[in-house]
This record gives structure tokens, sequence and C-alpha cells, in this order.
């Protein structure tokens, strides 16, 4: 069966996907599409620098609470610190970012968590920082990513002039993220094998220059802010309501949420390993989490050559069984080439859900709540890790890292059968939206029989 050609879609409605032929036509281009756009090329060059500079800061903070305290306990606390403002203001976060010109929002949030990293590289580098100022400014960034994710995802749209071009660039952004990911832990684990952590907070605080000055440089229209529009906890209800009740959007952001509390966390306990389990340093722990950037940039990538949503939401599942089974047997692991092994399995399956999650939550949201699906998107990644950072430490204390990631992953195995089971109601409600997108064909219609005479 041909795949029947995208209608043209009005003003507000979701992506519709490259017809199938163009895509042919183009060979490998297709993989690619999204950077034809001016305003996304400039997004890309610049927060590929950034996000380099913040996969650096997220090892050298761990590391420097590990050295400071060697606690599995306080490992997890200040992950709290940092990801618990995200679930509690995100959702506010969200309605806010429905109204306002989201490039100015990622403009203020960017700024801030310079302000943020340079502190930290001030305090590490004249030796004065304390567990208490990690903590605080933890929060500080916690409440900057409760704005600065909602608004990330959401601007995704008004960054790509044709949104059949939305997935591509969803896909595109996580291979972004994923060649920092492999980048910046190795180059972190070097520079404080080298020196100390403090310069790894410096270099980040710099790299926020590379993305501010592109959000500067772009050309953006901005459509219908709603500057009369209902209350905030009207607005907040609305968005709930439009989440808990549709069915394929529910179910997904559930199994994201188990995910990221049980799952997630493992990178808390990454020190642990490195240090305890592995018997190395902050080298071992570039290594370990340059292993996880690695898998999940193939699986990026593996996204990226993708030509339609159609097919992704199986792989949510699939993804969190993946995810699941590396974990468990990552705990057995006490040698570092098979641990190096396993967190390639690992960050393939985390970022493949990761993606195919985001893809099809923003190929099935309305462009109007658009802002507030992706901060209940964001509450359900960063604002369960919290509470899975804080168990995972506790467990760790009591029962050791590696039986703790044997528990956790045995959760992420269950989720992924659980939503197998869903699979059937999920697709039953997306088909209507699908076919309106022309994603896929509409079902025959049955032909009515004449009647008898």
């Amino acid at each position: 069966m041909t795949e029947p050609r995208a209608e043209r879609q009005p003003e507000g409605a979701s992506p519709a996907p490259v017809p199938a032929d163009a895509a042919r036509a183009s060979g490998f281009s297709h993989a690619w599409r999204a950077l034809r756009h001016r305003n996304f090329r400039l997004f890309f060059g610049g927060q590929t620098i950034s996000l380099v500079g913040t996969w650096m800061t997220r090892i050298a903070t761990a590391w420097l609470v590990y050295r400071l305290t060697h606690n599995a306990l306080l490992l997890g606390t200040v992950s709290f610190a940092g990801q618990i403002p995200t679930f509690l203001v995100a959702p506010f976060a969200g309605v806010f970012v429905d109204r306002v010109d989201r490039r100015q929002v990622l403009i203020w949030t960017q700024t801030l968590a310079m302000v943020q990293s340079l502190l930290l590289a001030v305090l590490a580098l004249s030796h004065r920082i304390t567990i208490g100022e990690i903590l605080a400014l933890s929060v500080f960034q916690g409440f900057i990513n409760a704005f600065d994710m909602p608004g990330r995802q959401s601007f995704m749209v008004q960054m790509v002039d044709d949104r059949a071009d939305l997935s591509n660039a969803i896909a595109i952004n996580s291979s972004m993220v994923n060649v920092a990911r492999l980048v910046g832990p190795s180059l972190a684990g070097l520079v404080i094998a080298a020196s100390s952590e403090g310069w790894c907070f410096l270099i980040d605080g710099v790299s926020y220059i590379a993305v501010i000055i592109s959000l500067l440089m772009m050309r953006v229209k901005v459509a219908g802010l709603r500057t009369k529009a209902a209350s905030m906890f009207g607005e907040l209800r609305e968005g709930w309501s439009y989440v808990s009740s549709f069915t394929p959007i529910r179910t997904i952001l559930l199994l994201f949420a188990l995910v990221s509390l049980m799952g997630m966390p493992y990178m808390v306990l990454m020190p642990v390993f490195a240090g305890n389990v592995l018997h190395g340093g902050a080298h071992t722990l570039g290594f370990l989490m340059g292993a996880a950037g690695a898998g999940a940039l193939v699986s990026a990538l593996s996204l990226v050559l993708r030509r339609s949503v159609r097919g992704l939401t199986k792989m949510i599942p699939i993804s969190a069984i993946v995810f699941g089974a590396s974990l468990v047997l990552f705990g057995f692991s006490h040698w570092l080439w098979l641990s190096l092994a396993l967190m390639l399995f690992t960050g393939f399956g985390m970022l493949q859900g990761l993606t195919a999650s985001n893809t099809i939550i923003q190929t099935l949201a309305p462009e109007d709540k658009r802002g507030r699906v992706m901060s209940y998107y964001t509450a359900a990644f960063v604002g369960m890790a919290p509470f899975g950072s804080l168990l995972a430490g506790s467990m760790a204390q009591w029962i050791g890292a590696p039986r703790t990631v044997m528990v956790t992953g045995s959760c992420c195995i269950a989720g992924g059968c659980w939503f197998f089971t869903r699979l059937r109601a999920i697709r039953k409600e997306m088909r209507p939206i699908y076919e309106r997108l022309g994603i896929i064909a509409p079902l025959p219609q049955p032909v009515q029989e004449p009647a008898a005479n």
C-alpha cells in the first residue's frame, strides 16, 4: 500500500510527515532535512557547544560530591536538590511558556544557567566550595530547568518553518545531545584528572555564550501570544485534563515516569561504580558515561534515518526492556570492558525510549497546549528523577550500588511489559490523528449492500 499524500496543515496543527516518495528521492539527505532551516541550524551549532559544557558540569559535580564526602546518599541528595524544583514548578512553567515568546524564555534561562556555572567555578577554583553551596546552586539550576525544558521543547516547532520536518528536528536534537554526552564526560574526566572540577564549571559557563548568541541571531515569527487567557490555574487544569484523559500520552508519560524514577538515577551511582566496584578514578567515570553516550548516539542516528513516526510506538516498551535488562546485567559486572559494553546498551535503550516518546507526544499534542503538555513530559522525565536519586542513594547505602541497579532495572523491564498490554488501546486513539495528518492511510469504508426489494 502506498503512503497517502499529507494534506495541507492548518495553522496550529501538529506536524505531518515527509511524503515517502520525496524522502526516497533524496536518498539519505532526508536524514538531515531539518538543518535546511536557518533558525534550527543556528540552534544546532550553539547548543552543541553549550551541551558539551553541560555534561562536563554534571560529571564534575558528581565527582566533586563523591570526592568531598564518599557518600552515596549525598550523591542522591544533591541530584534530588537539583531536580525537585523542576517537578514542582514545571506545570506552572508550561502555562507561562504557552503565554509568552518562547525564544525570550530560552535567552533568560540560558543566561541564568551561565551565571550558575560561573558561580560554581569561582567557588571550586578558590577551594572554598562546600556541600551546602553545591546544594543551593543545584536548586537554582532546577528552577531554571523548570522553564528551560518545556520552553526548549515547545520552541522546536518555531525553528522549523515546515512542520513536516519537526520529527527530524527532534531526532537531530537528540543526536546533538548525545554527541555532547559522548564528548563531555570524557573531556571532564581528563580535565579533572589534569587539574580540578572547577575548570569544568568554568568551561561550561563560557560555553553558554554560544547558544545565547544563536538565539539572538534567530528570526522567529511570534504568533498569537495569549495575553488575555484564562487564569493560570484554569489553564493548568485544562492541560492536566487533556494529558490525563488522552490514553496515548497518559500511558507514555506513566511509563516514562517509572523509567525516570527507577532507571535514570543509575547515573547518580556511577561514581560509586567507577571508584568502588571497578577500582578506577575520574577517568573511569568519564569512560562509563562516554560509553552510555556512544550507545545513545547510535540510537539517535537510527532515529534520524527514519522517514516517519510510524513504528515508534512499539519502540517505547522495547526500549524500556533493553534499558532495564542492561542495568540488571551491569549490576553483576566487575570488569571494565563488560561494564563499558553494557553501558552502550543502557544508553541506547534510554535514548531510544526518550526520543520516541518525545516525537510521538509532539506529533499528537495540539499547538495551543504544547507548552503545558511538554511541561508534564518534563515533570515525568526530570521531576521523577529526584525521588529516584534519593531512592537509589538510600538503597545503595543499604544493599550496595550493584544490587540497587539490579532492582531498579527489573522495574523498568516490568514497565515495558505493562506498556505492551496497552498498545491496542493506544493505537486505537492515535489512528484518527495519524489519518488526519496523512501519516497512515484511512481504513477502507465497508461497502453498503443494496437493500433487498
